[in-house]
């Protein structure tokens, strides 16, 4: 990921999956869909993983992502030499009808990746953006990071923006949490202390009425 900031030509996004699978077919599922990845995704541009969700409204589906990859090379993605038909032969007889998929753009520039890390659990919090307000949303996400690079600086997250969202979804802007143990979300890391420390006493108090104006809500979950 920090080489891929360093990519001024394409911007990268992340191809998001989410399926249901058969309550009675998931030890089949799993062993299906992880031969396929090795098969079909193992390389770094079509690279893909698998996620359970552990919490929210969606807890018990999972997200199969590929990326990060440039709109480029989605053109040549794995479709033929018998891609396709692993896919319906190995993967979906396990699932239930009706997936939806997602595209993410990753914003480097509001992420902070430190150093190299094992991807195993992330807090994933999706925000609805109010119309036409995307802009005052990036601003105080520049905030955001300036305090978490300030005072967190061994934190990594990323901040992604839905290609393609609807105003009936609410999903807009994600901020994804990277962590290896649970105990992380026992923490209180103080933010609006921090963020004070940062912009001035009562700075935070402000930003967040600004959120609340720009923002229609939020939703979250954990991926494992």
């Amino acid at each position: 990921l920090l080489v891929l900031s360093q990519n001024t030509k394409e911007y990268y996004v992340f191809e998001n999956v989410m399926l249901t699978v058969k309550p009675d077919k998931i030890k089949q599922f799993e062993k299906g869909i992880a031969a396929h990845n090795v098969k079909f995704h193992s390389d770094n541009v079509y690279g893909a993983r698998v996620y359970s969700i552990a919490s929210g409204l969606n807890a018990g589906k999972y997200v199969w992502t590929m990326g990060p990859i440039t709109w480029s090379d989605m053109d040549n993605r794995p479709s033929k030499s018998g891609h396709d038909d692993d896919w319906s032969n190995n993967v979906a007889p396990y699932m239930t009808l009706g997936t939806e998929v997602t595209y993410w753009k990753y914003k480097a520039d509001l992420s902070n990746f430190p150093q190299d890390f094992k991807v195993k659990k992330l807090k994933v919090d999706v925000y609805d953006i109010t119309r036409f307000q995307g802009e005052k949303v990036m601003e105080i996400m520049k905030k955001v990071k300036k305090v978490m690079i300030t005072k967190f600086p061994k934190e990594a997250f990323g901040v992604y923006v839905n290609e393609f969202s609807g105003t009936k979804e609410g999903k807009d802007l994600a901020y994804v949490s990277f962590f290896e143990k649970s105990a992380w979300l026992g923490k209180d890391n103080e933010f609006s202390k921090k963020y004070d420390e940062v912009f001035g006493k009562g700075s935070f108090k402000e930003v967040i009425k600004e959120w609340g104006q720009v923002t229609v809500g939020s939703q979250s979950e954990l991926w494992v």
